[in-house]
């Protein structure tokens, strides 16, 4: 019954609003977070919206050579 729970749970989380999964997340260069992105990342999208979070890391803004 527990696992039957689980499974529901992650449906709705996949097919609510924006979700997009983790692998997108992954492959466009992102990790999934849950709550906040860390300092020095942005949220890109959502992995299972509104929980996980896609966090990318920002740009440099100047690159030293």
């Amino acid at each position: 019954m527990g696992i039957l729970v689980l499974v529901v749970i992650f449906i709705s989380l996949s097919q609510h609003g924006d979700a997009h999964g983790p692998d997108i997340c992954n492959h466009g260069g992102g990790l999934c977070r849950v709550g906040s992105c860390i300092s020095g990342e942005y949220l890109a999208q959502y992995c299972f919206e509104p929980i996980i979070l896609c966090c990318k890391n920002l740009s440099p803004a100047t690159t030293e050579s």
